[in-house]
């Protein structure tokens, strides 16, 4: 079963996908430019991870094989985003780049969390069943 965020065509899910390939995209100068330093090497490995684990994982959930996998999937994507956020503003309070604004890939990141925190409350909604509405005759 092909599991998508958006309609039938998939051009909304295209785009997301799109957008998380070029957060991706942009999280690697960001890796490369880490100093070699004990601290540089792990946040840069760190980062490096996790800010392009997301766009797979969306993915392998946009071609999920149940629902239960779709939301699975989708939320490993959000972790990723998560601890990615979190790398940049370490990175960025250590002032580990001087003169490197960070502040785009930060927005960026909030964004494409909150887009599939959307998507994942969505298909959890889809996945409970139904309850019966309670009737008053007995």
């Amino acid at each position: 079963m092909l599991m998508t965020t958006e309609g039938h065509d998939g051009s909304k899910a295209d785009a997301l996908e799109e957008r998380l390939v070029e957060f991706a995209v942009g999280v690697i100068p960001i890796a490369n430019r880490l100093s070699e330093s004990f601290s540089g090497r792990h946040l840069a490995g760190q980062i490096i991870r996790s800010g392009t684990s997301a766009a797979p994982n969306y993915a392998e959930a946009r071609s999920a094989e149940s629902r239960a996998d779709f939301i699975h999937k989708l939320r490993i994507a959000i972790k990723e985003l998560n601890e990615t956020a979190i790398w940049l503003r370490v990175i960025t309070k250590a002032d580990l780049l001087p003169g490197v604004d960070l502040s785009g890939l930060i927005q960026e990141c909030d964004e494409l969390r909150r887009i599939i925190g959307a998507s994942l409350r969505t298909a959890r909604i889809r996945a409970t069943p139904s309850r019966p509405v309670p009737s008053d005759r007995q």
